[in-house]
């Protein structure tokens, strides 16, 4: 039986999935728990990915090398940066670039030596069925999240995300990151710190990743105003609706 693990960024976000696994059983690697379960009649892993690159790439090579899955789906929280993005909506990855790469004049900016490439796409197919499920669950939601910026109705956007082992919390921070990144032909949706460490290990093992996160911020001086209010308010919430979703439209 295919194994999909699902990565969770925060402890919140994965509560209720473990809530609703079947003949849950924990494992420890790595100071890491993993639970080993049923959702819907699929077997999964469900995991923390802990943070910053590094964490998660650990993680993520964990749940290959020792719990032989054979897909990964992450969830977490981002800051908004693409036109139109706002508190409370969702992207869906398209592919993921690391903004703290720098390997220059050795390589050019953004791209990871020895790769060739600065980017690393997610599955098609997968995050057909991620985006699909963002959809579904948050149209099924009932508006509105009682959250400060918040919008009514939370919308599904598709794209680029960017990652680095940075907190971007300052409008200036985020402007010469977006602009850098622009020059360089890169113009993300969304900033975080995961997800693309994850990306790479998954392409390293030839492994279907796909990713989605919830927009708690525009990643500018309000970055850190009522994050655990957001957290428990609207994104475990999503977190637990769309993985939802998505599990049960897997084939068993």
């Amino acid at each position: 039986m295919t194994v999909t693990a699902i990565l969770s960024a925060l402890s919140e976000e994965q509560q209720g999935l473990l809530a609703q696994l079947v003949q849950p059983e924990k494992l420890t690697r790595g100071g890491r728990d993993f639970w080993q379960g049923e959702l819907h009649g699929r077997r999964v892993v469900l995991a923390l990915s802990k943070i910053g690159k590094v964490a998660a790439a650990t993680t993520a090579t964990t749940l290959i090398e020792a719990f032989g899955v054979h897909r990964i789906v992450f969830t977490g929280v981002a800051g908004g940066v693409g036109p139109g993005v706002q508190v409370g909506d969702v992207v869906v990855a398209s592919d993921f670039v690391q903004h703290d790469m720098n390997a220059s004049p050795l390589f050019a900016r953004y791209e990871v030596p020895l790769y060739g490439q600065t980017r690393f796409a997610c599955d098609p197919a997968l995050t057909a069925l991620l985006m699909q499920a963002a959809k579904q669950a948050l149209a099924s939601m009932a508006p509105p999240f009682a959250m400060q910026g918040a919008q009514t109705k939370g919308r599904v956007h598709g794209g680029l995300i960017a990652s680095g082992d940075q907190f971007v919390a300052s409008a200036a921070s985020a402007r010469q990151l977006l602009a850098d990144l622009r020059a360089a032909g890169h113009a993300p949706q969304a900033v975080e710190m995961e997800g693309a460490a994850v990306a790479q290990v998954c392409f390293d093992y030839g492994l279907p990743f796909a990713a989605v996160r919830t927009i708690s911020d525009r990643a500018d001086d309000s970055a850190h105003v009522d994050f655990p209010q957001f957290v428990n308010e609207v994104a475990r919430h999503y977190a637990l609706a769309i993985m939802d979703a998505l599990v049960r439209s897997l084939p068993p």
